[in-house]
């Protein structure tokens, strides 16, 4: 068995365990998953980019988008996602 020193903070809490300042989580296998839920959605956030297109390539993205009946952005990214998951 490993031992590990505990530094401040860790003490303190282990602490607080010890003398039954916790209390247990109720249902806890419900709040683990929506915990979990929340740490997914935290790490999918989208980030914005700048890219430079020619004015061409832009105008035809437009009108795919268009035909497509979405926002160009979104098509562009649909593009992009679905060539990097290759």
């Amino acid at each position: 068995m490993k031992y590990f020193e505990l530094d401040q903070e860790e003490q303190e809490l282990l602490a607080e365990i010890e003398r039954g300042e916790w209390k247990p989580v109720k249902n806890f296998a419900k709040r683990k998953k929506e915990l979990m839920q929340i740490a997914r959605n935290t790490l999918n956030k989208t980030r914005n980019i700048n890219l430079r297109l020619s004015e061409r390539d832009l105008q035809k993205l437009k009108a795919k988008a268009v035909k497509e009946g979405i926002p160009y952005q979104t098509l562009a990214s649909s593009i992009l996602h679905k060539s990097a998951s290759e």
